[in-house]
């Protein structure tokens, strides 16, 4: 059985990942990207808040300022990788 702590940073990533694809919208394999995404992004957040010691907006053990960073950059990355690059001529 997992942590209250791990329970609620999933719960939270998942919403930073859903709002997210609520913003730039999307079919559901990018909703999938995005949930991955901010899962990872979160959980190197974290994990990178641990190492260096960042004591912001902590829930208990769980490092909000470090980790939502991590969320948003992770899908502000994944954004960026998967949008359709419409200036791009085929070479047919």
């Amino acid at each position: 059985m997992f942590s209250p702590i791990v329970t609620l940073g999933f719960i939270l990533a998942t919403l930073f990942g859903a709002a997210f694809h609520l913003l730039v919208g999307g079919d559901t394999r990018r909703l999938a990207l995005f949930l991955l995404s901010s899962w990872i992004g979160f959980g190197l957040g974290h994990i990178l808040g641990v190492l260096l010691e960042i004591n912001l907006f902590n829930i208990g053990s769980l490092r909000m300022a470090a980790a939502s960073i991590g969320a948003a950059l992770a899908l502000i990355i994944a954004h960026l990788l998967s949008a359709n690059r419409k200036d791009q001529r085929s070479t047919r």
